[in-house]
Order: C-alpha cells, then structure tokens, then sequence
C-alpha cells in the first residue's frame, strides 16, 4: 500500500542502534568517556605530589587520595543508576529520586539527631550505627511512597510529583524549625552533614558502601532487558509478559538502596543524577539499558572528578566543586523543562 502512495517504508530493527554509524558514534563516544575518566584518575592522584615518582612517599600520598576517587567513583555510580532506573520506572525523564523529596528526608534525619541529641550525643553515639539507621529510614521511606504511589491503585505520575514534593516541603520547612532553635555551634556541626562535600565524605564506611553499591548496581544492570520492556509502558509490558507492578516495585527498591547509600556517604546532590541521566540519553541514544548505565555513570565520573581536579589543584576552591557540578545540573534542568513545558 505504502508503494502506491509512492511512500518509501522505513527501515525497522530491533537492534540497540538503528545503523553502524550509530554504533560506531556510541563506542567512540564510550572510549573516549574511558580514557578521559582514566585521565582524571591519574591526575587526582598524581597531581601536584612533590615527591620522586613512584618512590615510597610518592605512593603513600597517592594512596592517600584513593579514597577521594572511590567516594567520586561511588556517588556518581548510584546517581547514575539510580536516576536511569528511577526515571525508566516512572516512565518520565525529568523527576528524580532527589527531586522527589528523598533527600528532605536526610536533612530532617541530621537535624533531628542534633536537635534531640545535641552535639555531644552525636560524637557519643556509634558512627557506623547512625549511618546505617538513617539509610535504612531513607530506603523504607522511598519504597513506602514510590512503590506505593506508583504501582497502586493511585499510580498516577502527577499524583505521585504532588505528594513527592509536599512531603518534601513539609520535610524541608520542620528542618528549618527545628535548626532555628539549635546554639551556634550545634548549627555548625549540622552545616556540615547538609553538605554535599568530597573532602567530608564518610569514607570510613567504603568497605560497606562499595560492596553493598556494587551489588545492587549490578542487579539493575541485569535487568536492563526488563527495564527496556518497562520502558515502553504498562499496557505494552504487560501484554509481553512483564509483571509490570513487581518490576517497578523491584526497580524502585533497588533505586531506594542506591539513593540512600549515596546520600549518606556524600550529602545531598539534588541535580547530577538528572545532569548524568539527560547527557546519557542524548549522547547514548538508544533505548537499551546495558548501554545507557555504563555512560551515564562515566559521564557522571569525568563530570565530577574533573569539577573536584579543577577546583582542588587549580582554583583551590575545592569545596565548591559540588556546588558548580549543581548549579550546571539545575541549569539543564531547567532548560529541559522549558523545552517540553511539562512534566
């Protein structure tokens, strides 16, 4: 029939790339993101060291900046996957986990510890036990309201945007309450856990984050087949076969361990996720999570770690590096949402 009009049909693939020339755009773009990721690496670990390379002083002060470029490593990763994942899930690519009110939630928790137990409870009270108990309360909390909103009877996006962003108002204004009636000091001590900051990471919980990071990011990547069949909605997932529901209810408690690992070893980066994301989308263009993930994450890595270089080495302003990396994200987003005009 299309011949008869004189209509040329279109080529059709069920192929992650849509010609060679795509694919070939893809990898060099991936190779290129490798390189300049291991650039980076190298330079955040060898710049500005005043000893004889490779000599013992030399190698104790590299090993020293290690943990800079793991804590720089794992915030992109779960930014990263976390925002793919979230934004396939909620079949949306603007709203994020971060956006959502998540990390109103890590604020109130930091300043209600404050608050109640003031600064000396703080420095009493188990490190390793207050990190746990505050990313168990941020996940049981994001697995409530997504899950909830999205894959009962009230899963509906803009139902879920408007309770996400009232409770993290809600949140934010009780915070602020209660941080009105805390001393200088204990104010002091408060700023700097609201902060997302690379220097004031806890990195002596690595050896529990990385693991645990790696784990589930490795479990959504496996299921990139399931999220590419979520991708294309409820009714079409379904009709393949999907258990749409206990997918995204999968989906976003994995999305939930990631955001709130990554919250509480760094602080609060409300725009990288969606900055990393966008970039991917546009870069990748393709619709297959296998490839989307790793770009995304490598966008993120060379993003950050060469904001965190520039602003330490060069500039010295290096606890500005999350606050550029920020401000450039909220500047996309809000082009983004001028462009579409809605959400």
């Amino acid at each position: 029939m299309s011949a008869d009009l004189g209509i040329r049909p279109s080529a059709r693939t069920t192929q992650s790339f849509a010609d060679p020339a795509h694919r070939r755009r893809y990898r060099f773009a991936l190779a290129a993101l490798i390189v300049g990721a291991v650039v980076i690496t190298a330079l955040l670990l060898c710049w500005d060291n005043p000893y004889v390379p490779f000599s013992e002083r030399w190698l104790r002060i590299s090993r020293m900046r290690v943990s800079g470029v793991l804590v720089v490593a794992v915030v992109t990763f779960c930014q990263a996957f976390a925002t793919v994942a979230f934004q396939t899930a909620t079949n949306n690519r603007i709203i994020t986990p971060s956006i959502m009110g998540f990390e109103s939630l890590y604020v109130l928790i930091q300043t209600a510890i404050v608050f109640f137990f003031g600064v000396a409870g703080v420095s009493g009270f188990d490190p390793f036990t207050r990190f746990l108990l505050q990313s168990a309360l941020m996940v049981v909390f994001a697995v409530l309201l997504y899950s909830w909103l999205l894959s009962g009877r009230f899963g509906n996006l803009h139902v879920m945007l408007l309770i996400g962003i009232i409770l993290g108002t809600g949140m934010g204004a009780l915070s602020t309450f209660l941080q009105q009636m805390l001393d200088p000091n204990e104010f002091d001590v408060l700023a700097a856990r609201l902060f997302g900051s690379i220097t004031n990471a806890n990195t002596d919980f690595l050896w529990f984050v990385v693991p645990v990071c790696a784990a589930v990011g490795g479990t959504i990547w496996m299921l990139s087949k399931r999220l590419d069949l979520i991708g294309l909605g409820r009714d079409i997932s379904t009709n393949l076969g999907l258990n749409h529901k206990r997918q995204v209810m999968l989906v976003l408690t994995l999305v939930a361990v990631l955001s709130a690992m990554s919250t509480s070893l760094f602080g609060p980066m409300t725009f990288l996720g969606f900055l990393v994301a966008t970039l991917a989308y546009a870069i990748a263009d393709t619709y297959d999570h296998r490839l989307l993930l790793p770009m995304a994450w490598l966008l993120g890595y060379v993003a950050l770690g060469l904001a965190y270089f520039l602003l330490k080495h060069v500039f010295t302003l290096v606890s500005a590096a999350t606050i550029i990396v920020e401000l450039i994200g909220g500047l996309v987003f809000l082009v983004v949402i001028l462009r579409k005009g809605w959400l």
